[in-house]
């Protein structure tokens, strides 16, 4: 029998977590849409064949970190470990590819099987962006300049950095493929297990490794910079000129890769040193060859995914519930003109706390505990004048108010 927790690598979002997701989704849909993108919402699980043939059958996360299932109809279906693919196999079931360019914003619940740690769980969420059927490397210097801006407004834009690198076009990353095994085959006595399986299947993705040995090949191994053909190196130069256009600093990172073969050119991530190890708080990057290895049309496309429990984590100050309007009977006679008054205001916008129980003294105690801004309080006498008493709960202020002008005199604390 299962104990009464929370399967490992889950948890319960309380409301003070809550308040510092929300900002984080809202912040990034509201910068989303000053770009023109609009929100997609794909299914949270999708069948297997979406993400295995799009993330490769021998990484990572096909391998080891995927919930799949068979349903009843015996159908194997996996929840999403993250949304790319959805939205590409969006694109292809929906037909879209007649109305490219496409932007498209979401936000939601991933899973992937990972071992816990401090900003990275099985269920986590994520916000991001996709611009599909731009070619051209203005596309990628808009998702970029976006997530720069979207990391300003949320206010940890100060505590993160833009690595940037390029992976070049198919030709360019085929010889540098063929340049890293060689240099790596040099020194496969010193590399990890992980590793040496890496190089047999994709050796790019060593570069990532965090292992102390492999750390110490890497760091003498050739770069990408040297392999690339004059396509490449022209589409990267433009995207470090747009970039200084929009004023958005980077750093190069020749070690950052993607080890998927759709991806190309871009590649960046916003990384922080406030998390430890779980250091990237924002990753994306161009995917042109993506689409069409799904079935559909050749479609460029770039974009990136952004991890909100890590930047809710990042907000340095807690985010503030707006403060309610207590409204309060002063005796049991009163209740039923107090809950007629607390949804009058509720309906006018106001947010509004009625306590369910209790003697005068308890309800303001209990407005006090709330954070109450004001409180109104109905009495015998004030309600024979049509009016009530309200208190400015900060300044302790008191004076009656007609209720037929009580919302203008509440205003000020909306």
């Amino acid at each position: 029998m299962s104990s009464l927790k929370p399967v490992r690598g889950t948890h319960d979002i309380l409301p003070e977590e809550s308040l510092r997701r929300r900002l984080v989704e809202k912040t990034a849909d509201e910068v989303a849409a000053r770009y023109g993108y609009g929100e997609i919402s794909t299914p949270l699980f999708e069948f297997t064949d979406v993400f295995a043939r799009t993330l490769g059958g021998s990484s990572d996360i096909v391998t080891k970190e995927m919930y799949t299932f068979e349903d009843r109809s015996g159908d194997s279906i996996t929840l999403r470990p993250e949304n790319t693919a959805g939205v590409a196999r969006a694109l292809i079931s929906n037909g879209l590819a007649q109305q490219l360019p496409l932007k498209f914003f979401y936000r939601g619940p991933m899973f992937r099987y990972e071992r816990p740690q401090k900003g990275r769980l099985r269920q986590f969420h994520q916000v991001g962006v996709e611009l599909l059927g731009v070619a051209q490397p203005l596309a990628d210097v808009e998702v970029i300049a976006m997530a720069a801006q979207f990391l300003q407004a949320l206010g940890v834009g100060g505590k993160t950095t833009l690595e940037l690198n390029t992976l070049g076009d198919g030709e360019s990353r085929g010889a540098y493929r063929e340049t890293l095994v060689e240099y790596l085959l040099g020194r496969k006595g010193e590399l990890s297990k992980e590793s040496l399986e890496r190089l047999e299947r994709n050796p790019l993705r060593i570069l990532d490794s965090k292992d102390p040995g492999d750390r110490a090949v890497i760091k003498d191994a050739p770069d990408m910079a040297d392999s690339l053909n004059d396509l490449s190196k022209r589409f990267f130069d433009e995207l470090l000129e747009g970039l200084e256009t929009a004023k958005v600093a980077y750093v190069l990172n020749p070690r950052l890769v993607r080890g998927l073969d759709y991806y190309c050119h871009s590649a960046f991530e916003f990384t922080t040193q406030e998390l430890g190890a779980q250091g990237t708080v924002l990753a994306g990057g161009r995917y042109d060859g993506l689409i069409k290895q799904m079935g559909g049309p050749p479609t460029p496309g770039t974009g990136w995914a952004a991890g909100v429990e890590r930047l809710a984590m990042l907000i340095a100050e807690p985010v503030e519930r707006r403060r309610p309007i207590a409204v309060i009977p002063v005796a049991p006679g009163q209740a039923a003109p107090a809950l007629a008054l607390a949804q009058q205001l509720r309906q006018a916008g106001f947010t509004v706390d009625l306590g369910y129980s209790g003697n005068m003294g308890k309800r303001m105690k209990r407005a006090n505990k709330v954070n109450a801004c004001a409180a109104v309080m109905l009495g015998e006498d004030e309600l024979s004048r049509d009016a009530a008493r309200v208190r400015d709960m900060d300044s302790g202020e008191q004076r009656e108010e007609p209720l037929a002008s009580l919302e203008d005199h509440l205003a000020r604390y909306n």
